[in-house]
């Protein structure tokens, strides 16, 4: 597969950031063995030395005993030796000197079989390189497609430069028959008419010259695809000067070509002549048209009265565009996919009549920058400040209707003086005009990314497509979201596939050959949720991005995992092994599963409740994970603190600069396994109730040394009802410790002092089922109870003082601060 077929099935391809990896960089490292007799007529030593230059050269292309191969070839051998002879001149290589010699005797007067000789061992090497790795840098193939494409600009530019010798001859010679046979007996030989000898030749010339447009007209296409697949995360080199500089070099030899078959017209007829013109001017329409790119493109999900940025090029502005003291304008306006359409069916030809929205500070001069040798147009200050719907199809919502920027201007070329109206569309947009349409937008936007075609009616998208792309997509936008460089795994994708297509009889093998519907990605409520497979995805990334993204990068979270598979998984393992999934049942959770063993061996899996980014802003996964003692080693035998060490944060301690003690919010997990015994249906004595929380206060035998101040977490922070969640999963509650024992000299005044006992008329807490709890059952000693307090009395308490009924659950009431 070449470069170019890569790159137009979403291959990204190498950022100029990233380093490059040449094919000699690899073969350089294989043993010699591999490449079994390639170096029999050159030796392996000098290919050492020519190293990575061999492949930058263009053997492959090299074909045929025309005059120019010849000369390119013979170019090629030059260049060779001169950098062998800079290699071997130290002195110190002579044997590299004398084999510089063998092969110059060899291959001095036929260089041609030198270019197939050096073709053949790259070729050994690469087919050595993939039977070795299955796959050759995509930076090679890059490589190639340039080499080829310089070599046929070469070949064009050799090729007008014979028309130009071919009539300037005749010229000098006479056009009549006995000149032309004169000058060149062997036409007779051949019964070649010789008046035909340069209109053949200018007709093969135009027909090279339009192929080599095919193939930058290709390329521009190319790296349009790769701009839209940039959306969705994938590698892009947004350099545009590699494809200005082929542009400009075909456009000098349209001109060339142009100026001989109007030079030649006499011997053309007018006929033949007409026709050339004809396809002259098209090669450079097509060529000036397609050069007016949209370089940075507008956001793709773009919210009413917000401002944005875009620019627009010209790669052929400043090689075309002429002189003049009003620069050209370019305007910018919103058109409907059916807008769209008609432009793309007249070929851009033909004029907007109306514009879908209002768009201000839309018409921006394209200007050229000497020094940058650029023609650009910036957006810098643009805003959508409204649109105008359309109708849509079906049961389709805002959120999939698709439209686009329309960037036209008209401009002046040089140097025939002619205009042409340049237009070019942007990538699809959905608009939006709440925040809470971006998530359906993201979504349409995804989909047409990843699966459009190069050249398609715009905006059409495939409606259902192989699961396997849809990973891919997956893939590539989760890494480029989280900034991360671990993807997704062959198991996350197998659960993924369960949750898209709720299926957990097939196999990872059956879910390969399925296709996935746009319906299926997000349209479709998943069963039993309220959310569909992307809003529940993109609460994931959301989480990762914000929250999780070193300890992903660490793979420390399993993440994408069935509770089920997780109870399977855990089940055999020690008491406190635990991993991290992220939750099934709601947006934007990680949860922790841990297996618990009793005394009689038997294993319980345990599902604490999920943490969401609002959660972990408040205390960090790796810190909740130490608070929980029960929790020890990660699956399958990690302990935690050698996986988790180094996101624990820094506990403070002691008083800071303000003589205050330091707080912490630590978490606690309520055990379905602490629950109290439901009482029996003949009316028994209830079994004694451990404690919901096991703190010292809450211990009748607890010595007053070590009592804890108890102070009640918010509000926010009390246990609600169950509800979407299963109840045999735990809850979190959280509770504010200290080193407050060290504040105090000794607890007999913290317990007597009268400002600690809290105003009955604070708000009360509730428990879990909303019932009023009163404060600070605990803050006396057994035996004591709080001294008579004036105005409203507490919940649940008689007037004149007294003691509040205690919780029956024997639970540690949770109050506000």
């Amino acid at each position: 597969m070449g470069w170019t077929q890569c790159e137009a099935l979403g291959v990204p391809s190498p950022q100029v950031t990233l380093p490059t990896m040449s094919l000699w960089s690899i073969v350089s490292q294989m043993a010699p063995e591999e490449f079994g007799g390639i170096f029999a007529e050159f030796p392996r030593s000098l290919r050492c030395v020519l190293g990575e230059w061999l492949e930058n050269q263009p053997w492959e292309f090299i074909h045929g005993p025309d005059t120019f191969c010849t000369s390119v070839a013979q170019g090629l051998l030059s260049a060779m030796l001169e950098r062998l002879r800079s290699a071997g001149g130290d002195g110190q290589q002579c044997h590299i000197l004398q084999q510089i010699s063998s092969v110059e005797g060899a291959y001095r007067h036929d260089p041609m079989r030198l270019v197939a000789v050096l073709r053949a061992i790259l070729e050994g090497e690469k087919a050595a390189v993939l039977r070795r790795d299955r796959h050759l840098p995509l930076s090679f193939h890059r490589r190639q497609e340039e080499l080829k494409f310089s070599l046929g600009l070469r070949r064009l530019q050799h090729r007008v430069r014979e028309v130009q010798a071919m009539r300037e001859h005749g010229a000098a010679m006479g056009d009549g028959p006995a000149a032309s046979n004169a000058r060149d007996p062997q036409l007779k030989s051949e019964g070649k008419a010789p008046e035909s000898e340069l209109p053949t030749l200018l007709l093969e010339v135009t027909k090279e010259l339009e192929a080599a447009r095919q193939q930058v007209l290709k390329r521009i296409q190319i790296w349009k695809r790769q701009q839209q697949l940039a959306g969705n995360g994938a590698l892009f080199e947004e350099n545009l000067a590699p494809l200005q500089k082929r542009c400009e070099g075909l456009v000098e030899v349209h001109f060339q070509l142009h100026q001989q078959v109007m030079a030649a017209g006499a011997e053309l007829g007018a006929e033949l002549l007409s026709q050339l013109l004809e396809r002259l001017n098209e090669v450079l329409s097509s060529l000036v048209r397609s050069s007016f790119l949209v370089e940075k493109q507008p956001p793709q999900v773009l919210k009413t009265q917000t401002k944005f940025q875009a620019s627009v090029r010209f790669l052929l502005g400043p090689q075309l565009l002429q002189a003049s003291p009003k620069p050209c304008m370019v305007r910018a306006d919103m058109v409907t996919e059916k807008q769209a359409r008609e432009l793309a069916h007249s070929a851009y030809s033909s004029t907007l009549s109306e514009s879908t929205g209002e768009i201000v500070h839309n018409v921006v001069a394209l200007e050229t920058n000497p020094g940058s040798g650029t023609c650009s147009a910036n957006f810098k200050n643009v805003m959508l400040k409204k649109i105008k719907r359309c109708e849509r199809k079906g049961s389709e919502s805002v959120t999939e209707e698709k439209c686009a920027v329309l960037f036209s201007c008209t401009v002046g070329l040089s140097p025939s003086g002619t205009t042409m109206r340049l237009q070019v569309l942007s990538l699809p947009i959905v608009v939006i005009v709440h925040g809470n349409q971006d998530n359906n937008a993201k979504a349409t936007v995804l989909w047409d990314n990843a699966f459009s075609e190069i050249e398609r009616v715009p905006f059409v998208v495939a409606e259902r497509v192989p699961w396997e792309k849809m990973c891919e997509t997956l893939n590539l936008k989760f890494m480029a979201e989280v900034q991360t460089t671990k993807g997704l795994l062959k198991e996350h994708y197998f659960f993924l596939a369960q949750k898209i297509f709720n299926d957990h009889s097939a196999t990872p093998e059956d879910f390969q050959s399925r296709s996935v519907s746009w319906a299926q990605f997000n349209k479709e409520i998943l069963p039993g949720r309220g959310f569909t497979f992307w809003q529940w995805f993109d609460g994931v990334l959301d989480l990762t991005k914000r929250c999780l993204k070193s300890y992903w990068s660490d793979r420390l979270i399993i993440g994408f995992i069935s509770k089920q598979y997780v109870c399977k998984l855990l089940s055999t393992e020690p008491d406190g092994t635990f991993l991290l999934r992220f939750s099934d049942s709601e947006i934007g959770g990680v949860t922790i599963a841990h297996v618990i063993r009793g005394k009689d061996g038997s294993s319980q899996v345990e599902n604490i409740q999920p943490f969401s980014a609002k959660d972990l802003s408040i205390r960090s996964l790796g810190d909740r994970i130490r608070d929980l003692r029960q929790l020890r080693n990660l699956y399958p035998n990690t302990p935690k603190d050698q996986a988790f060490g180094c996101h624990y944060n820094k506990e403070q301690t002691g008083k800071d600069g303000r003589g205050y003690v330091s707080t912490a919010i630590k978490m606690t997990v309520e055990s379905e396994r602490d629950q109290p015994p439901q009482s029996t249906a003949g009316g028994g004595p209830e079994a004694a109730q451990p404690p919901l929380f096991t703190l010292p206060m809450l211990q009748p035998e607890l010595q007053p040394e070590n009592l804890l101040s108890p102070i009640c977490p918010p509000a926010p922070f009390c246990p609600q009802p169950m509800g979407s969640y299963p109840p045999a999963e735990s809850s979190i509650s959280t509770m504010v410790t200290d080193g407050l024992r060290s504040s105090f000299p000794s607890p007999g005044p913290m317990l007597s002092s009268p400002p600690l006992v809290m105003d009955p008329a604070m708000p009360r807490c509730q428990d879990p089922f909303r019932n009023p709890m009163s404060f600070l059952p605990n803050q006396f000693l057994p035996g004591e109870g709080p001294p008579p307090v004036e105005g409203p009395h507490w919940g649940g308490s008689p007037p004149g003082g007294g003691s509040p009924p205690a919780d029956t659950r024997g639970s540690l009431p949770r109050t506000p601060r």
